[in-house]
């Protein structure tokens, strides 16, 4: 029998994993001041380790460090926010209140975007092409629990026309921005997710996303089935 792996991380460094976890934020509200050049070297790399289906390692980031390309970006978003608000309907005067981006202030601003070539790539998309998006996205979860680790805030904005956002950044055909990310110091985090503070949604309860061997439907939400007797 072979032996079990045993666990070499501490209670406390598991601890501070789940803590980082449940206080990362969607950030909108930053202070003045440059991000270290260490620590971004050190995010990078955290979103570099991201796993990704068939190893193909699909993200590219792109640090934006010129005012003029940064103004432009927030044209790009200010345009969407607006079409944003009309889509909403009733719920469009609520949506133009809230502050959806820190783009002016954050520290380092980047664009995330889906490399091209992506149809070479067939292991894990064959029946599930969007794996190579999911993968994306988990380069930024771990760019983003590692700037809140660093005590960093992060904001990803996603009011942007991908089309008009990759032909001003330069990305060749096929290629598409997935994100903005605003990176950047703050006076503090926000003790809940800023829309549950500012009434826009609630965070569900894990009950309701969570069942047993089959969807069960009630209500039109998730809810834990007993497993049927054998």
């Amino acid at each position: 029998m072979s032996a079990v792996f045993t666990q070499q991380f501490t209670r406390q460094e598991v601890d501070a994993v789940y803590r980082v976890i449940a206080e990362r934020r969607d950030v909108r509200h930053f202070v003045p001041g440059a991000v270290d050049e260490t620590v971004i070297d050190r995010l990078l790399r955290a979103a570099h380790q991201a796993p990704s289906v068939g190893y193909m390692q699909p993200w590219r980031f792109i640090r934006i460090a010129s005012d003029a390309v940064r103004g432009a970006i927030i044209d790009l978003v200010e345009a969407e926010r607006i079409n944003t608000a009309e889509a909403l309907g009733e719920r469009g005067a609520e949506f133009m209140r809230l502050k959806v981006e820190g783009i002016r202030e954050c520290g380092a601003l980047f664009v995330v975007a889906l490399a091209d070539g992506r149809e070479a790539h067939v292991f894990g998309r064959r029946t599930l092409p969007e794996m190579d998006l999911a993968s994306v996205a988990c380069a930024i979860q771990n760019m983003w629990l590692a700037a809140r680790a660093e005590g960093l805030g992060m904001g990803w904005v996603s009011l942007f026309d991908p089309g008009q956002l990759a032909q001003l950044l330069g990305m060749p055909a096929g290629a598409r921005p997935v994100a903005v990310l605003c990176l950047g110091h703050v006076d503090q985090f926000y003790p809940r997710p800023m829309l549950e503070l500012e009434g826009w949604d609630t965070r569900r309860d894990l009950a309701q996303l969570v069942a047993v061997d089959r969807w069960s439907n009630t209500g039109g939400q998730l809810a834990p089935t007993a497993p049927e007797s054998c």
